[in-house]
């Protein structure tokens, strides 16, 4: 009994050196930089900066490989502190938000039939394109709202989605899980914007939304300077150089044009 005893507790302190004699030829050696951002980093790992998470952001920064101001959450305090580490100096970006192109609630947008399948925007759009009659809008069941990892979208009476610019990082996620594609990544500081993807001319788009485009070029020939342009009966905002002018929306006989104020700074987490 006490040779098998012997025999055993001197195999498990073999077996305990050579585990630690493996670890400490094996390892790998980390950047301190690495450890150091990634203290700093948010740690929501929302995969808005293009990583798995803030770990495999912290190491894409130190070997050259991700842009320091990338993480969105952050924002410019933790890009400015990134660069320090960094030794480099970072220049402030403007702060974007993401923005629901719809306005087409259930007063608004009717539907075409009555939809009973899953609670998933995803699954009803693979049904004839979801219940509403405009094929562009919002489906109302959540897929952003359950994607956000900072509680940034809403979902109204009406049954559509709304962005709560004050907890939005841009993070992207709600625009990959949207299947209508309506969901944009926009400047905060832009003040006019286009809320409607329908592409339907005039009187079709009409009868599929309140508020739908008609192509009409009201917007387009009063800002003149390419801010507000209609493609395929559309009109949309370009964010390179967004218009200024409020007067504009008197001009949109369907009053599918709103100023908003994005500029809210984002709740850090």
């Amino acid at each position: 009994m006490i040779v098998a005893t012997c025999v055993l507790a001197g195999l498990g302190l073999v077996a305990g050196l050579g585990l630690g004699l493996a670890a400490k030829f094996f390892a790998v050696e980390v950047d301190p930089r690495q450890e150091e951002i990634g203290d700093i980093l948010p740690g929501a790992n929302c995969g808005g900066c293009g990583y798995a998470g803030c770990s495999d952001f912290a190491k894409g920064v130190v070997e050259g490989k991700a842009a320091p101001d990338a993480c969105p959450v952050g924002g410019a305090e933790t890009a400015a502190d990134i660069g320090r580490i960094m030794g480099i100096t970072i220049e402030e970006k403007e702060r974007s938000v993401a923005l629901v192109l719809c306005q087409g609630d259930s007063t608004a947008a009717p539907t075409k039939f009555h939809y009973n399948g899953m609670t998933s925007c995803a699954s009803a759009a693979l049904v004839g394109g979801g219940d509403k009659l405009c094929g562009a809008g919002c489906l109302g069941l959540a897929d952003c709202q359950m994607v956000c990892p900072f509680g940034a979208i809403e979902m109204t009476e009406g049954g559509i989605a709304r962005v709560i610019s004050e907890r939005c990082t841009s993070c992207g996620k709600c625009v990959t899980a949207c299947p209508k594609n309506i969901i944009q990544i926009v400047p905060a500081s832009a003040p006019i914007h286009i809320l409607c993807r329908n592409t339907d001319k005039g009187g079709v788009a009409r009868k599929a939304c309140t508020y739908a485009c008609i192509g009409c070029k009201k917007c387009e020939k009063f800002t003149g300077d390419g801010s507000m342009v209609v493609t395929n009966a559309l009109a949309s905002t370009d964010y390179t150089n967004p218009p200024q002018d409020p007067a504009v929306i008197g001009e949109c006989p369907n009053a599918c044009i709103k100023e908003l104020d994005l500029s809210k700074k984002a709740v850090q987490h």
